[in-house]
């Protein structure tokens, strides 16, 4: 990682000095593993704890309720206040708010990993979120700052891709690992401990990170963020705890009640921006040639991954009853498959490079239906599921990677953070749909999970499992089509 990031040098002059004394210049490659030990810390802890949910209903005695608020709750705080976070780091310093963030996290996980009951474990979840909602959104910000030319800023962007996908992947291994090992007895506790070494390291080595504070005055859009935290809110909560709650009437109420926020939100918006202020989602971001488009895109592709990721661990779990770790080990080719594209397009000529994004949904689409093809009628697929997992990881890496890098080598370092802010929340977003949509999807056409998971034979459920995949998977590959024209339209306009 420092090798190639080292490649990626800063097109920007280093601080100058202060207080007399100098500062030497930030090893950008130490300080790019910094931000992105954060990035995996973060996307490992969005999986990981899904493997643990069985071990601790029977650790703590926690009710379903509670167990979907253990799983929930770090997403909910996490979405809800990702662009507030990026404004933070605007005002105080991108440094200083990652940092801080780390700090929270690394102290919630702790506390996780300790929590005696499981409303004390769904308080501490909850804050968990509030610490990776105010590190995540520094990244992308610290990112643009260091790498201002577009090809560094590509190559960083690679990497950046290429940990989200590897750390959802690894999370799920892990998981399976952490379990399994039962260390001194501990059962799925961890899962969250694993994060405090960690966390203690980022924090040790945040000094090299640059400041990344902007010379002019910023503040909070208040108007703005009354509006868009409840909005956000009213979406994340329902699809989150709908499908396991039946879809009850509140869940559908908030949903409307979010659509009504964010249509205040666009007449809010305008009127701090009348007013001489500085709104969360400003003209100068949206109003990019192709910014639109190119977000969608983006969004389209994260509820594919989210859908996907979900769907195939419940059909390898609870379809083919394969153990936690087995089934973490079945993503592994997917992983590699996105590291490898991830790391490398960028070697294709030129030319290429603007079509990528389309040829990478299309990609994606025929391995997703290829795997539900091999699973559907109740078998696990034999080699060739690793085969098709891999051509889906590739098409997955293409389609983000190369957009996202598109996408943010057009954003000016004026609005770098409130980009980084959209743009994860508009991603964490996606994945949420993604789960909460072809989630239930699948569990609507396969019926009731088994009660226990081991080992069976074939039987009525694997058959269900394996059309309720299939039928995710040809759904996910549909989704991918629209991704793919947001992302051609996202390149003809940019380009005007």
């Amino acid at each position: 990682m420092t090798e190639i990031a080292e490649r990626a040098r800063p097109a920007v002059a280093s601080r100058p000095a202060t207080a007399g004394r100098p500062r030497r210049a930030v090893p950008p490659g130490a300080a790019f593993a910094i931000v992105l030990t954060g990035q995996a810390m973060a996307v490992i802890d969005t999986n990981i704890v899904n493997v643990a949910v069985p071990a601790m209903h029977a650790s703590l005695g926690a009710s379903g309720a509670g167990l979907q608020l253990v799983v929930a709750g770090y997403t909910i705080a996490y979405a809800v206040l990702l662009v507030t976070g990026a404004r933070l780091g605007d005002i105080l310093g991108h440094r200083r708010v990652y940092l801080a963030g780390v700090a929270l996290f690394t102290l919630a996980s702790l506390g996780c990993g300790l929590a005696p009951t499981t409303g004390v474990l769904i308080a501490l979840r909850f804050l968990q979120g509030v610490g990776a909602a105010t590190m995540i959104p520094q990244i992308l910000s610290l990112i643009q700052r260091t790498y201002t030319a577009p090809g560094p800023r590509a190559r960083a962007m690679s990497l950046y891709a290429t940990v989200i996908s590897g750390g959802s992947v690894l999370g799920q291994v892990l998981g399976g690992v952490l379990v399994s090992a039962n260390l001194f007895g501990s059962s799925w506790r961890p899962v969250f401990l694993v994060n405090v070494p960690v966390g203690l390291a980022v924090l040790a080595f945040g000094r090299l990170l640059p400041a990344g504070r902007f010379d002019g005055v910023r503040t909070l859009d208040l108007p703005g963020l009354l509006v868009l935290t409840p909005a956000v809110f009213a979406l994340v909560l329902p699809l989150v705890l709908g499908q396991p709650l039946g879809w009850p009437l509140w869940g559908w109420l908030l949903l409307a009640a979010s659509v009504g926020g964010f249509a205040l939100l666009g007449v809010v918006e305008h009127r701090v921006a009348e007013r001489g202020g500085q709104p969360i989602l400003p003209r100068s971001l949206l109003g990019l040639p192709g910014m639109i488009a190119g977000l969608g895109g983006l969004f389209a592709s994260m509820v594919t991954f989210g859908g996907w990721l979900f769907g195939l661990a419940l059909a390898l779990q609870d379809g083919l009853a394969e153990s936690p770790l087995r089934a973490g080990l079945t993503f592994v080719p997917c992983g590699v498959a996105f590291a490898l594209v991830s790391m490398n397009w960028r070697r294709l000529p030129a030319r290429y490079h603007e079509r990528l994004p389309v040829i990478g949904f299309l990609v994606n689409g025929v391995g997703l239906v290829w795997t539900g093809l091999l699973l559907h009628s109740g078998g696990n697929g034999g080699g060739w599921l690793y085969v098709a997992l891999a051509v889906s990881g590739g098409g997955m890496a293409g389609a983000f990677g190369a957009l996202m890098a598109r996408v943010l080598s057009r954003v000016p370092v004026a609005v770098a953070a409130d980009a980084s802010g959209v743009i994860v929340t508009v991603n964490q977003l996606g994945i949420v749909v993604g789960i909460a949509t072809f989630g239930s999807l699948y569990l609507n056409l396969a019926g009731r999970l088994p009660a226990t998971i081991s080992p069976r034979p074939l039987g009525t459920f694997a058959l269900a499992s394996g059309h309720a995949y299939l039928a995710v998977a040809t759904a996910l590959a549909a989704l991918g089509l629209a991704g793919a024209a947001l992302a051609r339209a996202h390149a003809r306009l940019s380009a005007k």
